[in-house]
């Protein structure tokens, strides 16, 4: 997906959170957005996958060399963020067939493949309510690596990660990622290490 940012501005109240951002991100490529905590980064993904409109300016999506309005472009959206809830009552079988309900796996993928790539061996029909931190946050990001979106929009990805975990989670980039477009919001250097493309948010304050 092509993501086109025309003078793109967000206010809460009164106050700005960013103002005139003009950007494009070129379909396929990967893309960091850094800044300090509470700079704007949740913001401006939230912009990006359709969830939130500009105060000021507009965003364009284009897919397949088609233009997407903003009320369907969460069908080619992933997304994993900390302020996204799993839901805690299903078990962890349940909540991965839960969620192929509403985003299909990539192709060649069903719940086994994710229950081996978590490596959870007890904690198949284990309730979700009951996973440390760590493991509702790999929950997340293999789900949203795994599902069939044309963008994938990663926030703080490596949030509650132990350094293992840090290693898992480059190493489902690594094989999951493709030729999708890929936008990481992170003020930690090792989340966006792949990405080429940096959109600092404090140049538009």
């Amino acid at each position: 997906m092509q993501i086109t940012l025309e003078q793109v501005s967000k206010r809460y109240r009164y106050d700005w959170i960013f103002k005139g951002v003009d950007y494009q991100i070129v379909a396929g490529s990967r893309t960091a957005i850094t800044g300090p905590n509470g700079s704007g980064k949740s913001t401006l993904m939230k912009v990006l996958s359709g969830h939130l409109s500009p105060s000021k300016g507009t965003v364009t999506f284009v897919a397949g060399g088609k233009k997407i309005s903003a009320d369907e472009v969460y069908r080619n959206v992933s997304y994993a963020a900390p302020y996204i809830e799993l839901i805690e009552e299903f078990t962890l079988a349940e909540a991965i067939d839960f969620h192929k309900k509403f985003k299909p796996l990539l192709a060649g993928l069903g719940t086994a493949d994710i229950l081996d790539l978590l490596a959870f061996p007890k904690a198949k029909d284990k309730q979700v309510r009951h996973f440390s931190s760590g493991m509702k946050q790999r929950l997340k990001l293999a789900l949203a690596a795994c599902s069939d979106a044309t963008l994938l929009l990663l926030d703080e990805p490596t949030t509650n990660l132990d350094a293992q975990g840090v290693d898992w989670y480059l190493a489902l980039m690594e094989r999951f990622i493709g030729d999708r477009t890929v936008v990481v919001a992170s003020n930690v250097a090792v989340d966006y290490g792949f990405c080429r493309e940096v959109i600092d948010i404090l140049k538009y304050k």
